[in-house]
């Protein structure tokens, strides 16, 4: 089990948005999509663009620097099945929105 990290409110992230958080030492990207909450790196590995402020459509972030899309609940890459972006398990609770970081 890892190490459990409250990143937000649940306000901060309306249904069918996304934000850009810091927990520990990373930008952690949160989406809020069909009533639940998906945690990625916030990150994108193709040039460091920030997965966070992306453009959201259903379950899928495009980035907004150059355009690479992931899905959201897996960390998969839209168009190349070997890219998988770090994913974190999301738990919400009375006093806000927690990640589970490794440790």
């Amino acid at each position: 089990m890892g190490k459990k990290v409250r990143i937000a409110d649940a306000s901060e992230v309306p249904e069918g948005s996304a934000g850009e958080f810091v927990a520990e030492d990373r930008v952690i990207a949160l989406f809020h999509v069909d009533q639940q909450y998906y945690a990625m790196d916030g990150v994108c590995p193709h040039a460091g663009g920030p997965l966070g402020e992306g453009s959201l459509n259903g379950t899928v972030v495009t980035c907004p620097w150059h355009g690479w899309q992931f899905d959201v609940t897996t960390g998969k890459h839209c168009l190349n099945d070997r890219l998988c972006h770090p994913t974190f398990p999301v738990s919400v609770e009375e006093d806000g929105i927690y990640i589970e970081l490794p440790e």
